[in-house]
């Protein structure tokens, strides 16, 4: 696209997770010239140490959990010489090594994979640390002189630039990770052997993530939550029903305790709870939040907003306080997930270069939570229903009756609807279930159509399958007229 000057739209992004990816692509279909400045690898920390690894680290110890609990379907290990033996749980072991490496090879030829569609849609690549000059150009130090100390600092000029740098995993100055016994969620993938007891600090979505698959995986595991549950700021039934499943597994909840230091003491590690308690362990997985990056990038100077935590202040089309400048992902003030990242990238590009756009609604976005089993969540919840934000009706259907989950073996789960208190217009939803990401979909795309119930219902599901439970439920919900 050629703009008022004669030339192409130029655009410049700094970090290239699922926002600036995307942004770039969407630059490159629009025919913009497209410069995307990441220091690491294509992918940024979603791909190389957060989401894609992590996510393949609770599927294999989805797989782990489920050969321990063969036996129970009647399944058993076949010796010629011998009668059919059980499967004994406790001889199902995890070669944690053996798994990273794995973790990391799916994360390197993930980014690869990226970086091959950038190149070959026609973005320039620049490996180095980017920073703005002002709201119309970006400094990248390559450091490629070869001089020590010295970089080149390549300019990047550009009509529009997009920030997505992300962010990183706090750290408690009386709790500092040494990546070895204290860890950040990032360090995980170097341990090469299974954490004899992992103690887990902070019980939010990554702690119980992670907790719940280092459980599967065959971890004692401790987790330190300073709320009275696990998962304080999700649906309460969804959380419920993983503390019964935590239970159920031998994961202890220590609810009510935060924690107030974490020290090496000989192999392993001790937390020192803010009631004077004391839980020792082997290692320790430190998830109490993230901070975004920031600061020394040359935001402030070009007169970015920032709120109160250092995140950028965007709009729905991620748009910030200088209009030339965009912001996508975990270093904005919206949601931090690498779906909106990637909808905030492309938006971003659409509405800076004048193509149609829609702005992102928060109350649209679909999120899921893999533990074993996934809370999958879009559009509004129950706390907005009972405090009367929305006029609605509830209602949860348990999976145990549906017959695909019999077959499975799946005791524990749920679907809860929320619809409109007149019109039974669909407002959201929550799944607790396996690959309960996978069967939110049809829910949120009720919400995103405004479909009622009753048009919800007539779409044919297969029977027998966990999908039927999501039809189940909307036809409970039916008026009769």
């Amino acid at each position: 696209m050629v703009n008022e000057f004669g030339r192409k739209h130029r655009i410049a992004i700094l970090g290239g997770g699922p926002g600036g990816y995307e942004a770039a692509l969407a630059g490159a279909q629009l025919g913009a010239e497209v410069t995307l400045v990441e220091r690491r690898g294509v992918g940024g920390s979603a791909v190389l140490t957060d989401v894609v690894p992590s996510k393949s680290l609770i599927a294999t110890a989805e797989i782990a959990s489920t050969v321990r609990g063969a036996s129970e379907l009647g399944i058993r290990l076949r010796d010629d010489a011998r009668e059919p033996q059980s499967i004994d749980p406790g001889q199902v072991t995890v070669d944690l090594r053996v798994v990273n490496e794995r973790l990391l090879r799916l994360a390197a030829a993930q980014s690869t994979d990226m970086t091959r569609e950038l190149e070959q849609a026609g973005v320039r690549i620049v490996e180095g640390e980017g920073r703005l000059d002002g709201p119309e150009r970006v400094v990248v130090s390559t450091g490629s002189t070869g001089s020590a100390g010295e970089d080149d600092g390549l300019e990047v000029p550009a009509d529009t630039v997009v920030v997505a740098t992300g962010a990183r995993p706090r750290e408690l100055p009386a709790a500092r990770p040494d990546g070895e016994r204290i860890l950040t969620w990032t360090q995980l993938y170097g341990l090469e052997m299974l954490p004899e007891h992992l103690v887990v600090v902070g019980s939010g979505v990554t702690g119980a993530e992670f907790a719940s698959a280092y459980r599967h995986l065959g971890s004692r595991v401790t987790l330190v939550s300073s709320r009275d549950r696990v998962l304080p700021g999700e649906d309460v039934d969804a959380a419920l029903v993983l503390q019964e499943v935590f239970d159920a597994i031998g994961l202890e909840v220590l609810g009510r305790s935060r924690a107030d230091r974490v020290e090496r003491v000989g192999d392993g590690v001790r937390v020192t709870l803010s009631d004077g308690r004391t839980v020792d362990g082997s290692h320790c997985l430190m998830a109490v939040g993230s901070i975004p990056n920031t600061a020394g990038i040359g935001l402030e100077e070009a007169g970015v907003l920032l709120d109160d935590s250092g995140r950028i202040r965007v709009n729905r089309v991620a748009g910030t306080s200088v209009p030339s400048i965009y912001a996508a992902g975990d270093c904005s003030a919206f949601l931090p997930l690498a779906s909106v990242a990637a909808m905030q990238g492309r938006t971003a590009v659409f509405h800076a270069m004048g193509d149609i756009v829609q702005p992102t609604e928060l109350r649209n976005v679909t999120a899921n939570i893999f533990t074993s089993p996934e809370i999958a969540t879009v559009g509004w919840q129950q706390p907005q229903v009972e405090d009367g934000t929305v006029r609605g009706v509830i209602f949860k259907l348990p999976l145990s009756p549906n017959p695909r989950a019999k077959m499975l073996d799946i005791r524990h789960g749920f679907v809860k609807l929320f619809a409109t208190t007149t019109t039974r217009q669909v407002l959201g939803g929550v799944v607790v279930a396996p690959k309960a990401s996978e069967l939110i979909l049809p829910i949120s795309i009720a919400v995103e159509h405004r479909l009622t119930v009753d048009e919800l219902a007539m779409a044919f599901s297969v029977y027998p399958s966990l999908s039927g439970a999501i039809t189940d439920a909307a036809r409970a919900m039916h008026i009769v007229h």
